[in-house]
């Protein structure tokens, strides 16, 4: 009997044996396909990052070498420099630099992108670079050539010292040093010293975009907990102010708001942010069960704009539509004696199956209005603003809007709303110089929301 059952079982076993230690080569032969296929991108993200940033020093220098009364090789060298920062930053988001200190150099690069964009796209015959501007990219070569210096000897260790990135991210993620940090030491050196660069003039129009809007800038007095939660249960319609958890956020600093949260039935939660100066609200949000759909965009509608004048959000038109997992997405903006105010937008979120809001974004509405400047006559009639549209586009509509263009100014505009193509557009045209400004398509969802 135990010889019987040895006849059958050893060769069961055996062949067992077989197919594991088979699956467990092929599983080790893909594991290790896999981490090579990693090592040979990781690797060339980076030889191709030291490449493309030595390749941006030298095409600032070719700028710079022109006369300065070369405009068209001035637009040809910002355009490049803008191209070729483009890829250095790719390349910069290949590499498994999250959890390392790279923001700085990052910050400059994308400052370097911005400034050579913005100064391309403008007319420099009407325009050409300034003093300035010719001072910036002087330093820029030179600061980019010592990152290119920095790069190179991190790249010539890592090639003549066989470094594998798989060991840079295993240590970064597991917070472990790895056998040799040359690699990490490298780029924190490189960082370290482009934060130690002077700091430039980027102009206005660039600045804008890295400055943060502080709520110190907004309106009124520092608001106490209670007064949020009075605040809150007067926007909810409910007299017990005292059923809102209140916490403050960021306290002692100038990001300082609160948040007002309320649960109820059937694990729903209503959650309010407010500022702390003032105490502005900026968003809510309804946390609950979207089910099927059940309204139409028309009655979404009515239902976003009954809710936004219930709460005192007056003087304001949608000029979009989003759809998405059942939730209706309208986009507000502001009206200033018969002008649309982009920049004082507010979204409100609507679910599709009973017509309730679940959600509202206005720190855009509450921090421009705050800010806002006095909007100026357009120079142009709608006639003349006319004549800069392409002569098949067919034109629906046109109304004044004020909107913040490219160069993060804001600026006057024609919008006007019509089709080309076969598809539907906005096309904003500066109300002074016939300039046009931005092109936006109209993707259709449902009934338009223009008014």
């Amino acid at each position: 009997m135990y010889k019987r059952l040895s006849a059958i079982l050893f060769p069961v076993a055996t062949i067992l044996l077989i197919g594991a230690l088979v699956w467990g080569y092929q599983e080790n032969q893909e594991k290790n396909a896999i981490l090579i296929k990693a090592e040979n991108q990781y690797q060339r993200a980076f030889h191709d990052l030291s490449f493309h940033v030595d390749k941006l020093h030298r095409e600032l220098g070719n700028t710079l070498a022109v006369h300065t009364a070369s405009t068209g090789s001035h637009r040809k060298g910002l355009v490049n420099v803008w191209r070729i920062t483009s890829e250095a930053q790719n390349e910069i988001n290949q590499l498994p630099l999250t959890l390392l200190p790279f923001n700085k150099t990052e910050e400059f690069l994308s400052r370097i992108s911005k400034f050579s964009y913005q100064t391309a796209i403008r007319d420099l015959t009407k325009q050409p670079l300034t003093d300035g501007e010719l001072k910036n990219l002087k330093e820029l070569y030179k600061s980019s050539a010592e990152i290119s210096k920095n790069l190179q000897e991190v790249q010539n260790k890592v090639i003549s010292n066989r470094l594998r990135w798989m060991d840079v991210e295993t240590a970064l993620a597991s917070q472990r040093e790895p056998r040799d940090n040359t690699i990490i030491d490298g780029f924190k050196t490189v960082d370290k010293r482009v934060g130690e660069y002077p700091e430039l003039d980027w102009g206005p129009s660039v600045s804008s975009m890295y400055n943060k809007r502080s709520v110190k800038k907004l309106g009124g007095t520092p608001v106490t907990e209670q007064k949020i939660k009075t605040e809150a249960a007067r926007f909810m319609g409910t007299a017990n102010s005292n059923a809102f958890k209140v916490v403050e956020n960021g306290r002692g600093t100038e990001w300082a708001s609160y948040t007002a949260q309320l649960h109820g039935n059937q694990g729903e939660t209503v959650t309010l942010d407010f500022t702390r100066n003032g105490g502005h609200l900026i968003s809510y949000v309804h946390d609950r069960n979207i089910g099927p759909k059940a309204i139409g965009t028309r009655e979404a509608r009515a239902a976003s704009e009954k809710f936004l004048q219930d709460k005192g959000f007056r003087d304001v038109t949608p000029v979009a539509y989003d759809e998405y997992d059942n939730i209706g997405t309208f986009t507000f903006v502001s009206k200033q004696n018969g002008v649309l105010i982009y920049p004082e937008k507010l979204t409100v979120r609507v679910g599709l199956d009973n017509g309730q809001v679940t959600g509202m974004q206005a720190s855009d509405y509450v921090y421009e209005r705050e800010n806002r400047e006095k909007v100026s006559k357009p120079k142009l009639t709608p006639q003349q603003a006319r004549k800069f549209l392409n002569s098949e586009y067919k034109e629906k509509y046109h109304r004044l809007a004020l909107i913040e263009n490219e160069m993060s100014e804001k600026v006057l505009t024609y919008e006007f709303g019509g089709s080309i193509n076969g598809s539907d557009y906005k096309i904003f045209i500066n109300a002074e110089t016939g300039a046009e400004e931005t092109v936006e398509e109209i993707r259709n969802r449902g009934q338009g929301t223009r008014s």
